[in-house]
């Protein structure tokens, strides 16, 4: 097991474009949530929020870097290392494969690196299966 990355796959029923747009579009992006997910979230509501795109590859690769689990708005979390996320999409039979992909934990302040990872394996697994609801509609 690595303490670095975490890789979430799943093949999702649905075409390749329709996908792209669920995870790039904004509009598309808010609507997967679900309401036990957005009151777990209303705590952090207005807090900032600070990612820079890495790279946009059309209908194959998005790709963010951010600070993984900067929860606490007491803290100024810029001088810390960043993880990169990566969502990779492939078409297979049946529909597209969708690999996130988050690395870079090992870089994060001791005190601060097992919880944030924790934290995001399992919010990863979660979205992809909000996901896979979302584009089953």
């Amino acid at each position: 097991m690595t303490t670095d990355r975490i890789e979430k796959t799943i093949v999702l029923r649905a075409p390749r474009d329709r996908v792209w747009h669920a995870i790039t579009d904004s509009k598309q992006f808010g609507t997967w949530v679900d309401p036990a997910i957005a009151k777990m979230q209303e705590a952090y509501a207005g807090q900032k929020f600070d990612c820079t795109i890495d790279r946009i590859e059309p209908m194959q690769l998005f790709s963010f870097r951010w600070h993984p689990f900067a929860i606490d708005p007491k803290l100024d979390y810029s001088a810390e290392p960043t993880t990169l996320v990566a969502f990779e999409l492939a078409e297979v039979d049946g529909g597209t494969r969708l690999t996130i992909t988050e690395s870079g934990f090992d870089r994060i302040p001791l005190e601060r690196r097992a919880k944030a990872f924790e934290a995001n394996s399992g919010g990863w697994q979660k979205q992809t299966e909000l996901l896979s609801k979302y584009l089953a509609r």
